[in-house]
């Protein structure tokens, strides 16, 4: 055993050490300086062939000013919010930094519980890396921050270096940017509505920032921005920063910003791409928002200029010969999104994402939620049945000539024979498009003619649970899923235009998919950052699944409700997509290069929700494979000029015959591939209006099989046209409430 003088001596020398090593890096560690901050670059994009696209930030948005042109209740309200024992604190709080210390050694996130003077030492070295090392050096330069520096030059170091949001890092710049004003004319209800930004400009932005998170809608920003502004008043009057008068003053009226502005270079799809990248960059990197914003970045894309050029002239075209919303009323807020992904790579090389943020359109119509696909959702429910069969065939793939059947107002059966209930214990019926007598057809008759009730039955039959799986591993985010009930087989999912064009390219490439994906590589200060290596390329769908589809689907272009598509003149494959009260339509399609999805809809500038396009065009509805078609057809064209027109790989026959419970007798040795003689149908004057399925309060029996209330069924083809009616002041479904963008999460 060692004597007690040992054990005493060792100790002292530990103990020792230690305050020897603190006191070596108390001694070397520097002050932050607000200046060293502000010193702000561009950031240039580049095109996929390496030349530039645009630069981006130019360090105008950043300026320090003096203490003496901060309004005093600036600092009082994050004071208030943020660290109420601001003035009388050493600039640390240990307990924090415990706590985060503690959280990391569980794999956790190690902020939280920073006081000003140590998030005023995070914004100067822009070093957001959570490690041990980190957190030791923060706690140094703040103890020697609270030392060395005054209250005030800490107060006015905080508030110059922070991130407020829209590219603006300090407090003057904040004020211009979301009042319009120097800071020194901030009122004080102005000051709480830019310290309610600091607890993260892309949850309390008013405008909103759905392009980063669909849950951070204009709506729900406004309402978060609302109470966090009036909590904060009420904190600085209960501290005695503002009088009863001022403090009525300031909660008396919201002061709401002004909107957001492009910025110089960001016009047309400029904006939309640069934006796509960047949050690209901000998921697949330690790269934070603010640190990104700060500049001296370069970011090589996969956006193909002549691409994205004919996407968006394709979309001008249209809109010039089939719209006018000077003259009608129904072509107002019509709009468009688009995006064009390589198959077997994932590259995104074309997007569309709307009039441009010049003419005030800040949301990226190729990369959001909250449009339903309607029966471009339909592929994926064939592809599962021929995958895993239904309960009838013991894990067998179903033929695409199994017979299901297609009439109108069709109860759809469980296993057992019974039939979905309502809540009210009344049978759920599934309506089609028109009361075509259809009778009992093939499913890719089904598919050609897009009729509603076959598929359903068969989602059910399959599982709506094996439906949602084939869709997730060819490339639709989970979170975009409108799960369970009986019409998310027919679309009722919001995935963006992105994702759906990634996930008709699995179908191209025979199975094999690969996530989208926007940057090749990123570099800052000549050195190449990490994180932005090729998606891998993996089997999501069995090869004989996915040709079979496909061949399914071309024949959808061929005699179904996609023969606009013929007139691109080569072998290719798609789907049209209309939704219930006409308020989207879709159209995906694909060759064995290129997989392109264009979504058409309108949408109530001033609550984003979706609004019907009946009578939009002078049509009585708007269906996905006339102007969605259209796009899509003069797109491909220009895109695919000097490309060999190359065949799908054969479809081989696949599954045995399945055929719905009451159907005649099948024919034996059916086909895959066998072709059908065209029958008297719709699809002759492919109009794809939409018919409501059964009242939104016929909500089911059982939860988990429920049709959402607020569901709006893909359902396209037929000739039935539903009359226009006047423009109600029901604003409609909502758009962006799912979260279907490229990447999903926070900005994505």
């Amino acid at each position: 055993m060692p004597s007690w003088k040992l054990v005493t001596g060792l100790c002292l020398t530990f103990f020792g050490s230690l305050i020897a090593l603190f006191g070596v890096g108390y001694a070397m560690v520097g002050l932050p300086s607000e200046n060293a901050a502000a010193k702000s670059q561009s950031n240039v994009y580049y095109w996929a062939d390496k030349t530039q696209m645009v630069t981006a930030g130019s360090g105008a948005n950043r300026q320090n000013i003096p203490f003496d042109q901060i309004p005093k209740e600036m600092g009082f309200a994050v004071i208030s919010a943020e660290n109420k024992t601001f003035y009388k604190d050493s600039g640390v709080d240990p307990m924090g930094i415990a706590r985060a210390l503690v959280n990391m050694a569980r794999g956790g996130n190690t902020q939280g519980g920073s006081t000003i003077t140590q998030q005023f030492v995070k914004n100067t070295y822009l070093n957001q890396e959570q490690t041990i090392s980190r957190k030791f050096r923060e706690m140094l330069i703040s103890l020697k921050v609270g030392t060395k520096l005054t209250k005030q030059q800490i107060l006015q170091g905080y508030l110059n270096t922070s991130y407020y949001g829209r590219g603006a890092s300090g407090i003057q710049a904040a004020a211009q940017t979301y009042y319009g004003k120097d800071a020194v004319k901030l009122t004080p209800s102005e000051c709480a509505v830019l310290a309610a930004l600091l607890k993260g400009p892309t949850y309390y932005d008013p405008a909103g920032n759905p392009n980063w998170d669909p849950a951070a809608t204009q709506a729900a920003n406004t309402r978060r921005s609302k109470l966090r502004w009036h909590w904060i008043l009420g904190e600085m009057h209960k501290d005695g920063h503002l009088t009863d008068a001022q403090y009525q003053k300031a909660v008396s009226h919201y002061p709401k910003p002004q909107g957001r502005k492009a910025i110089k270079g960001m016009t047309g799809q400029i904006s939309y791409l640069a934006d796509t990248a960047k949050k690209y960059v901000l998921n697949h990197s330690k790269i934070t928002e603010q640190q990104f914003d700060q500049g001296g970045y370069q970011i090589y894309t996969t956006f193909d200029k002549k691409k994205v050029q004919a996407l968006s002239a394709a979309v001008k075209k249209i809109e010039k010969s089939r719209l006018d919303p000077e003259h009608r009323q129904r072509d107002k807020y019509a709009q468009f999104g688009a995006a064009s992904v390589v198959p077997n790579d994932g590259r995104i090389v074309a997007l569309y994402g709307g009039a441009g943020y010049e003419n005030g359109h800040f949301t990226n119509n190729a990369d959001t939620s909250g449009v339903p696909v309607g029966s471009t959702w339909k592929p994926f429910v064939l592809a599962a049945a021929m995958q895993y069969g239904t309960y009838k065939t013991d894990g067998v793939g179903v033929s695409p000539m199994s017979k299901y059947n297609g009439d109108d107002h069709l109860r759809v059966r469980n296993p057992d024979g019974t039939y979905v209930q309502t809540k009210d214990n009344k049978d759920f019926y599934q309506n089609n498009e028109s009361d075509h007598p259809w009778g009992y057809i093939t499913l890719r008759k089904a598919m050609e003619q897009s009729i509603n009730t076959p598929f359903v039955q068969l989602g059910w039959d399959v599982g709506m649970g094996k439906v949602r799986d084939v869709a997730e591993k060819a490339g639709i985010l989970k979170d975009s899923f409108a799960y369970p009930n009986p019409s998310f087989a027919l679309g009722t999912s919001t995935p963006s235009a992105i994702r759906m064009a990634d996930a008709y390219a699995t179908f191209a490439a025979s199975g094999q998919h690969a996530d989208p994906y926007s940057v090749t590589a990123v570099k800052k200060d000549g050195q190449e950052v990490h994180g932005f290596s090729k998606p891998e390329v993996k089997e999501a769908i069995r090869a004989d699944v996915a040709n079979n589809v496909t061949d399914t689907l071309e024949n959808v272009i061929q005699n179904g409700t996609g023969q606009k598509a013929r007139a691109l003149g080569r072998h290719a494959a798609g789907k049209t997509g209309t939704t219930d009260s006409n308020k989207s339509a879709w159209f995906v399609g694909y060759t064995k290069q290129l997989s392109t999805s264009v979504a058409m809809f309108r949408e109530n500038p001033k609550n984003h929700k979706l609004l019907s396009m009946n009578g939009t065009a002078g049509v009585a509805s708007i269906h996905g494979g006339d102007i969605p078609t259209s796009v899509w057809t003069e797109y491909m064209k220009v895109a695919l000029q000097n490309e060999p027109d190359s065949p799908f790989p054969p479809a081989v026959k696949i599954g045995q015959i399945a055929d719905e419970a009451g159907a005649p007798s099948p024919t034996p040795s059916a086909s895959a591939t066998q072709s059908e003689s065209p029958s008297a149908s719709p699809s002759t004057s492919p109009s794809e209006t939409a018919e409501p399925s059964p009242s939104a309060s016929e909500t089911c029996k059982w939860k988990w099989v429920c049709p959402d209330p607020t569901d709006t069924a893909g359902t396209d083809g037929g000739t039935t046209s539903t009359p226009t009616a006047p423009e109600t002041t029901d604003p409609g479904t909502t758009k962006g409430n799912g979260n279907g963008g490229i990447f999903g999460g926070p900005a994505g």
